[in-house]
């Protein structure tokens, strides 16, 4: 409220209307309320009472009441988050193929798509755009059938059990929105026809175990009359995957894709080091698996006897296409004193599993990728 708005009150006396503003702040300053904590004056109420002058005299006095609002009564000062814009594609049909039995299918390992916050405001990636580029050339090469993305393609730091630093704070909206367009992306690479499926990680998850744990009158809520639409606090109603006909699986870790009798597809939950995991994973399946999760490059290979003779089996992990300097969240993460990550290395690899399938037999490739350079069948793709 402003000098003359008090002064209006008294009919103009500008005195009178500055004596009520000191003694409002006065006020303020006596119950510890700061001027950012108001949001507005909703209300002002004007009577007359009785007073006694030093006299012991009954005087009748002006007295005035003012209703003040805080900041956050209409809700967090931040924006809220919001589903990415609306995505169009155009000349598309919805792929429906459930297995593939020929053709290509390309694996896109973990993208922990995120960002962290500079001092300036400045959104720094913890996905490496690099990789996702060179990611994407590949599917736009090999035109594959199918594209399977393993899962933990968005970090969601905000909605994790550990300490987060302040740099990652309010910037889930930034990673919906570069989802939602990496998405369209994809689809274009691909083509129309393409079947891309998103296997749900434990990163995806963090955000259904957050509403559970924290908002769960919001859990599961959908838009009006669309008992069939996606959850509006849900990766794929966010990311618009509808959008661009990208099948999306939750459920981790129980969600996997079937591409042959013998070949299964997870996102995994078992980590191991040393190289040891695809060894986990060759002691605990029957048939040859391809997972993420671990973000190392794998692979491993076990015969054992069965009814019909001999039969291989294979264990492996493309690696991921995030960051592999520190800037990802994890345990190794080290922050400076305005909580961003500091450079350091993580026992990770990048790259891109490709697997061709003809008549129930397979073979699995790698697409390796280090500093923006993809090697991939005796050919180097520069950035």
């Amino acid at each position: 409220m402003s000098l003359a708005d008090a002064a209006a009150l008294t009919g103009g006396d500008e005195a009178e209307g500055r004596r009520i503003l000191d003694q409002l702040a006065a006020e303020l300053e006596r119950r510890g309320i700061t001027a950012d904590e108001i949001g507005r004056l909703s209300r002002v109420s004007m009577w007359q009472g009785l007073t006694k002058n030093d006299e012991g005299e009954p005087v009748l006095t002006d007295l005035y009441g003012f209703r003040l609002e805080p900041s956050w009564s209409d809700g967090p000062a931040w924006p809220v988050v919001q589903p990415a814009a609306p995505i169009k594609i155009t000349g598309t049909r919805k792929p429906t193929a459930t297995t593939t039995a020929n053709g290509v299918v390309v694996i896109l390992p973990d993208m922990q798509i995120g960002f962290y916050r500079h001092p300036d405001g400045q959104l720094e990636p913890t996905h490496d755009p690099a990789a996702i580029d060179q990611a994407l050339a590949l599917v736009r090469l090999l035109r594959p059938d199918r594209v399977i993305l393993l899962g933990d393609n968005m970090d969601l730091p905000e909605f994790g059990k550990y300490r987060l630093g302040p740099a990652f704070a309010q910037t889930t909206q930034a990673t919906v929105n570069e989802t939602a367009a990496l998405m369209a992306r994809l689809r274009d690479a691909a083509g129309l026809d393409a079947q891309i499926d998103w296997l749900a990680g434990n990163h995806e998850e963090r955000l259904q175990h957050w509403l559970t744990d924290n908002a769960r009158a919001a859990f599961g809520l959908r838009q009006g009359c669309t008992p069939e639409g996606w959850p509006v606090m849900s990766v794929p109603h966010l990311c618009r995957l509808d959008d661009v006909h990208v099948t999306y699986l939750p459920g981790y870790p129980a969600s996997d894709i079937w591409l042959t009798d013998n070949l299964r597809v997870i996102h995994g939950d078992r980590v191991k080091s040393n190289g040891s995991t695809a060894h986990k994973y060759l002691a605990e399946s029957k048939v040859s698996v391809i997972y993420g999760h671990i973000h190392r490059i794998e692979r491993a290979h076990r015969t054992r006897d069965d009814i019909d003779g001999p039969a291989e089996i294979m264990a492996a992990s493309p690696g991921c296409l995030a960051r592999t300097d520190g800037a990802v969240p994890s345990t190794r993460q080290g922050l400076d004193l305005d909580g961003r990550p500091l450079q350091r290395s993580e026992d990770w690899q990048q790259g891109v599993g490709v697997i061709t399938i003809h008549e129930g037999s397979w073979q699995y490739e790698i697409a390796r990728i280090e500093n923006g350079v993809m090697w991939f069948r005796g050919k180097e793709y520069q950035p």
